[in-house]
């Protein structure tokens, strides 16, 4: 396989939302480019970027796939993203390596939720966007709505720079407003257009569409306007330069029109990505972390880098060696995979490199690129350029690689924390030696899964970003690791606090004969505010209770708080005042008091008006604007408080805080409620008091499951 230096290397994040024609168009890219020999197709399973089971099964991009192709002696990396919101962290992830973003939109949806969330992960990382409208043979399809959608959406800087020629069925061809020639196709074809003449039917809007083109390039470029004025358009010489810098500076937003099931446009979507799209060269440097550039400041290597103190790093063939790792799969045949971005000097295969991260020498043998799951072994690899290298021995997601001489970090990406969390319950007792090992392999893979045991209800839990997120999870145990389990809604985690104030005494005594047990003990209770947990304070005098016993009456205390007393959940939020009490010379020792503490605290939550407290979610809430009034009302009726509303780009987003106990099932009733378009994140807020009616039942309820006898008013 040939190697390409930045210049000549162009890599796409092509990202948007679930089911607008991603992977679809991808294959189509490839098979016109000659890198596949058949036009792949999702259903069937032949897509290049959609070969995981489970992508085939559920007719959907799940993870990040690499994919390339080399197109006028320039080498495109493609890697095709998930578009469904459980999923759309991975098209952040995707950015990371790449230098722009293909934007697919559907022509006959136009921009919907999750376009609108790819074009704000781009636009936060100052990345130039291209848009594709896609599937414009479907029926309904309609290009003018399109571009309506796409600039009521992103804002005037959108501007098309193909028209389709046809439309719905009758789509054959494009329109290039930049060389004013037209191009036919037949449809599934190679992907190959006929060059030709405009039609008649659309040489005024061509010609239009060309002069509002040419108009915004040359907008806030002084030489540009005078040429403009002067000439009344721009030479296509001078264009295809000035389209290129506006592209790469985000003073445009261009749009192509395609269909990738029909294989029409993809030759010039190819064109125009290896002529207008940023090259790896072209790419501003990268930001490091200032620690790291500090370090290595002490090398005194140069100033292309890390080395001379600077926090940033240029993409160059002769800068330090480094390598981010942005991906990583686990293969039951090549082990763990590791996908990376060159972004500094030349690796070579068999190249030993420092693992910053975790300090740590790996060797990197077998270098490939990838093609879906095919991996294409190369000898080395370029600054800009993305590979694969399988085994290394303690490298995951998110690492920073080089030279040892030459220390480098990468900053890493945040997420918001997981939306949904499930107990988890291995089948049998072999599932159960296997659960650990595998989640902990998926974890690697997926930077949104979290595994981890509550220390209160003893559950362990696995959290994702929804409910088909952690589906699909259940199904790679099963299916990679012979490892079958059950979900369960996971138990809320209450806790039980103070209300009031009380005088409290335990006494324990005991005689059996010989030595017997004598522990007495005075407290007075009191709560605390939200959040302070508890306060032990020892106000002992005169030396009513030895020294040696006052920690067995506060271990007393604690042990009973932990076991709770209206319905078994931890007490919390109160402080206890030793004030007295009394013992037996021969008689008493630290069990009496423990055991004196004990029943003093009961005594005390007798009297101090005892009461459950339950977790608050900070939720956010992400949906087109038409459900707003539906989701506010929903929320209402769980309980929730709006914390106010704000809208963004044709989406509304609505902050509230809702009880964790009304929350267990919001990912798929906001699925069901939103078409799919909705999505939400949410975070432990605090405890507040459960209210009367709900305290009754809950208490019933932690009785009963208990085995203790539940009294009923009659």
């Amino acid at each position: 396989m040939k190697t390409y230096e930045s210049a000549n290397l162009r890599n796409v994040a092509v990202v948007g939302h679930s089911h607008c024609g991603k992977t679809s168009l991808i294959s189509a890219l490839l098979y016109t480019a000659g890198a596949t020999q058949r036009l792949g197709r999702i259903d069937d399973g032949s897509a290049t970027t959609a070969w995981d089971e489970e992508e085939i099964a559920r007719q959907m991009s799940i993870t990040n796939t690499p994919a390339f192709c080399e197109w006028e002696k320039c080498k495109i990396n493609l890697i095709d993203t998930p578009g469904f919101n459980m999923f759309l962290h991975e098209s952040r992830i995707a950015m990371v390596p790449a230098e722009a973003a293909l934007v697919v939109v559907d022509g006959v949806s136009g921009v919907e939720a999750m376009t609108a969330r790819v074009w704000e992960y781009a636009a936060e990382m100052e990345m130039p966007r291209i848009i594709v409208v896609n599937r414009m043979d479907r029926d309904r399809s309609d290009k003018e709505r399109a571009l309506e959608s796409l600039r009521n959406a992103f804002g005037r800087q959108v501007v098309p720079v193909f028209l389709p020629i046809g439309n719905e069925r009758n789509l054959s061809g494009v329109v290039d407003l930049v060389t004013m020639k037209a191009y036919t196709y037949s449809m599934g074809g190679n992907g190959k257009g006929k060059e030709g003449p405009i039609p008649a039917e659309l040489a005024e809007e061509a010609k239009a569409a060309h002069e509002a083109l040419v108009e915004l390039v040359a907008e806030g470029k002084d030489e540009l306007m005078e040429e403009f004025f002067e000439k009344g358009t721009i030479p296509e010489d001078h264009l295809i330069g000035a389209l290129h810098e506006a592209i790469r500076e985000d003073r445009i937003f261009p749009v192509l029109f395609a269909s990738g099931l029909g294989n029409i446009g993809t030759d010039h979507i190819l064109d125009f990505l290896s002529t207008y799209a940023p090259t790896a060269a072209e790419r501003p440097p990268v930001k490091l972390v200032a620690a790291a550039a500090a370090s290595a400041s002490t090398n005194g290597a140069g100033s292309n880098g890390a080395s001379s103190g600077a926090e940033t790093l240029k993409v160059a063939d002769s800068g330090p060696l480094a390598l981010y790792v942005f991906k990583t799969t686990s293969d039951p045949f090549a082990g763990h995979i590791s996908f990376f971005k060159v972004f500094s000097g030349v690796v070579k295969n068999d190249a030993t490199v420092h693992n910053f991260t975790h300090n740590l020498s790996e060797k990197l043998s077998h270098l490939s690129i990838m093609q879906g799951k095919n991996a294409v072994g190369v000898t080395e690899l370029h600054a800009g350029d993305i590979g694969a290298v399988a085994k290394l021995k303690g490298t995951l997601t998110g690492d920073s690689l080089g030279e040892k001489s030459h220390p480098i970090q990468f900053p890493q990406l945040t997420f918001a924390e997981p939306a949904i969390t499930f107990a988890i319950e291995p089948k049998t007792r072999a599932d159960e030696d296997k659960l650990a090992n595998g989640l902990h392999r998926l974890m690697e893979e997926d930077q949104m899964v979290r595994f981890f045991r509550d220390a209160q209800t003893k559950e362990f839990l696995i959290a994702g970003t929804g409910q088909q997120h952690i589906e699909v999870i259940v199904s790679k145990l099963k299916k990679r690791y012979h490892t079958e389990v059950v979900l369960k809604a996971p138990k809320v985690p209450y806790r039980e606090t103070i209300r009031g104030k009380a005088d409290a005494h335990g006494r324990h005594k005991k005689q059996s004969g010989g030595h017997g047990q004598f522990g007495d003990c005075k407290i007075k209770m009191e709560p605390l505010a939200r959040g302070g947990g508890f306060e032990f304070v020892n106000d002992i005098f005169g030396g009513s209770i030895p020294k040696n016993f006052i920690p067995a009456v506060e271990k007393g205390i604690v042990e009973a708080a932990a076991r709770g007393h209206l319905a078994g959940y931890p007490v919390v939020d109160f402080r206890v005042i030793l004030y007295d009490g009394s013992y037996h010379e021969v008689d008493s020792n630290e069990l009496s008091f423990k055991m004196a503490g004990r029943l003093a605290f009961r005594q005390g939550m007798d009297q101090a008006k005892a009461t459950l407290l339950e977790p608050i979610m900070q939720v956010e809430i992400t949906i087109p604007d038409e459900f707003a009034g539906s989701i506010m009302g929903d929320l209402n009726s769980r309980r929730g408080r709006i914390q106010g509303m704000d809208n963004k780009g044709g989406n509304t987003v609505v902050k509230a805080e809702v009880p964790m106990a009304e929350m267990l099932t919001y990912g798929v009733d906001l699925t069901s409620m939103t078409q799919g378009r909705g999505s939400f994140s949410m975070e432990m807020a605090h405890y507040d008091i459960v209210p009367g009616a709900l305290q009754e039942k809950i208490i019933s309820a932690a009785k009963a499951a208990r085995g203790e006898m539940v009294e009923v008013e009659e």
